[in-house]
């Protein structure tokens, strides 16, 4: 292992770089369509679910309230345990979330689920950047990769 604050140099993946690059892209798009797509169904899921102004209101703010207060721990744990495992990790997470909302019978569980996924989001977003920058060396090759994360 490398000291405290030094910069481990790490081992280059066996995965070809643009499905890494692929991979981030796809994961970085999900996290930040559900910030908005969730707005479309809002008039579906109040009739269906007879969710309140309120509810509808926290629908939207579960997932931007737990996304925003969870990105730096997540960031973090993925400087400790490594960025791939909390990327798998965070990627169960919003996927299991998304289903159980798109499942959800009642608000509670809606909501419940949203609040969840925004933890689930705040372990992708770093994680999808740092796995681009770990394994792309540094150079035009990773300045490429993290320009089209970043679109």
């Amino acid at each position: 292992p490398a000291a405290p604050g030094s910069v481990e140099s790490p081992a280059r993946p066996h995965v070809p770089l643009g499905v890494i690059v692929a991979i981030a892209c796809v994961a970085q798009f999900m996290v930040v369509l559900d910030t908005s797509i969730v707005n479309v169904a809002l008039p579906a899921m109040k009739t269906g679910l007879g969710l309140s102004t309120t509810d509808q209101q926290w629908v939207v703010d579960g997932y931007l309230i737990t996304f925003g207060g969870f990105l730096l721990l997540a960031a973090r744990a993925g400087d400790l345990f490594g960025r791939k495992w909390v990327f798998q990790a965070g990627l169960v997470v919003f996927t299991l979330a998304s289903l159980t909302g798109g499942l959800a019978g009642d608000p509670g569980l809606l909501l419940g689920a949203r609040i969840v996924q925004g933890i689930g989001a705040a372990a992708l977003a770093p994680s999808s950047l740092s796995l681009i920058t770990a394994s792309h060396p540094e150079g035009e090759l990773r300045h490429r990769a993290m320009a089209i994360w970043a679109m």
